[in-house]
């Protein structure tokens, strides 16, 4: 009988966005399946790695730069270990071990322009390669939306039937306790504020806030996140408005805090594969102001208002006026406990 093997890299790494999605399905798999139908594997030395009841762990090799843990480390596990299917969350695939694959946004095939240094363009060329070996050789695919969906079938010819939408969610956040400290660590916090999260990446659309914090000196701007080492955004380099503050990362529970304050929280992103922090943003009782962008119209419908992420000539104040739906049947759509059950269901046809 096979045994599905979860590359657990994502233990490794801070818990954002694809690792908060493989973390949260992958405890509630443990509560599904059966003692040894699912294994995780991480490296030998990885710490703070959460007791599994079902699925049994294997320490193996030790951490590495992510490249190297995937092509050599678990790709060399896979080969002399036939009987694992590898169920693989960060949108990538092993060459010679393909098993099924969650991709959850294709974008380095659509903004090439966003790739500026020679290290942005090895990085995009190596994605590129992943989302095609993905398309080709994956046992089965799933992704986070119709939209990636529909964009993975239109870019690689993939027949839609091999792949799975299995929407994210904000049930994490509901146990989080807001850490109201961080209103008295920044004193312009003092005043109604605009919020906004996210790794401070060019697809995410910093240089939309900074332009419009430009024309608009009166209203504040809070905008938590890191720079990646890719695709930076650059207009951060110069000088910015006085009325933009920029909080650096802050934890789960100064976020939460921050979100209930907030006039809204604005995600101006131009490109998302599902786009989460909006939902979580939802569940503390926000409004939200997001691009109508991407994937974001068909997860939000109309519980948002919407701005053109390419247009700063909006009045930010005044469409908050506008009635927008209550966000009760979004935040009952989205749960974590209904997606790790599709992806059981997803993995049955795997360990016969």
């Amino acid at each position: 009988m096979k045994t599905i093997l979860i590359n657990g890299y994502f233990l490794c790494r801070r818990l954002t966005g694809i690792e908060r999605y493989a973390y949260e399905i992958t405890s509630r798999l443990d509560k599904l399946c059966k003692p040894d139908e699912i294994a995780i594997i991480i490296p030998a030395d990885a710490v703070n790695i959460p007791k599994y009841e079902n699925i049994r762990i294997i320490r193996y090799g030790k951490t590495i730069q992510h490249v190297l843990w995937q092509m050599i480390t678990l790709q060399w596990f896979l080969v002399t270990h036939r009987k694992y299917t590898v169920l693989e969350f960060g949108n990538t695939a092993l060459p010679f071990a393909p098993g099924i694959v969650f991709l959850h946004d294709i974008y380095c095939e659509y903004f090439p322009e966003d790739f500026i240094t020679l290290k942005d363009k090895v990085i995009r060329l190596y994605n590129k390669l992943q989302y095609r070996l993905i398309a080709k050789k994956a046992k089965k695919i799933a992704t986070v939306s119709y939209f990636t969906r529909n964009q993975i079938v239109e870019n690689y010819h993939v027949n839609a039937d091999r792949i799975t939408v299995i929407y994210s969610s904000w049930n994490h956040f509901r146990n989080i306790a807001a850490d109201y400290s961080v209103l008295n660590d920044f004193s312009a916090l003092s005043k109604p504020f605009y919020f906004s999260l996210g790794s401070l990446s060019k697809r995410k659309n910093i240089r939309w806030i900074i332009e419009y914090a430009r024309k608009n000196a009166d209203s504040v701007f809070a905008i938590s996140g890191v720079s990646l080492p890719t695709t930076k955004a650059d207009e951060l380099d110069n000088s910015i408005p006085h009325n933009i503050i920029l909080l650096g990362y802050l934890d789960d529970s100064k976020v939460k805090a921050l979100m209930t304050q907030c006039k809204a929280f604005i995600l101006p992103s131009y490109y998302e594969g599902f786009g989460l922090t909006p939902l979580e943003a939802l569940s503390c009782g926000a409004q939200i102001i997001i691009a109508k962008a991407a994937s974001l119209p068909e997860i939000y419908g109309n519980t948002a208002h919407y701005i053109d992420p390419f247009n700063t000539d909006v009045e930010l104040d005044a469409l908050l006026c506008e009635p927008v739906e209550k966000p009760d049947a979004i935040l009952a759509k989205y749960s974590y406990d209904t997606s790790a059950r599709m992806v059981y269901n997803l993995i049955q046809g795997f360990t016969q």
